[in-house]
């Protein structure tokens, strides 16, 4: 587990002041959804920050920060994959390229987003939905 969350401070220093509010908006959007556990972890090698949305024992979507940049990244199974492609005219096309070009591993395909504005926000909910039912009203 993580010892110190950051603050607001930390974070936008860490990412600048318009990417920690594109964080907190796309956090907001997904906490009126979902009633989720959220953990900070250690970003790995590439980031700074991990905030995973889990709830038992399963990952909804993480999102990361590392200096001047945000990541948002779900993990599609096999499942979750042929419901995207039954429905991927309806995505945008970004979307739909970043869903290309995402590695396949055992577990899943995993896309990582780093979004600059909150314009793909309604396709990262679809996506949500896609894993997981909104579990709020």
């Amino acid at each position: 587990m993580f010892d110190k969350i950051p603050n607001t401070e930390e974070m936008t220093t860490l990412v600048g002041k318009s990417l920690y509010e594109i964080w907190n908006k796309l956090c907001e959007v997904i906490d009126e959804k979902y009633d989720m556990d959220c953990l900070w972890n250690k970003g790995g090698k590439s980031w700074v920050y991990e905030y995973k949305y889990r709830r038992g024992g399963k990952t909804l979507c993480t999102l990361y920060a590392r200096e001047k940049c945000v990541g948002f990244m779900v993990i599609l199974g096999k499942d979750e994959r042929l419901k995207f492609e039954e429905d991927r005219e309806n995505y945008s096309k970004e979307v739909q390229r970043m869903y290309d070009e995402a590695k396949t591993y055992h577990d899943g395909k995993w896309i990582m987003f780093e979004p600059v504005d909150t314009s793909l926000f309604d396709d990262f909910m679809r996506l949500l939905s896609i894993k997981r039912k909104p579990n709020r009203k």
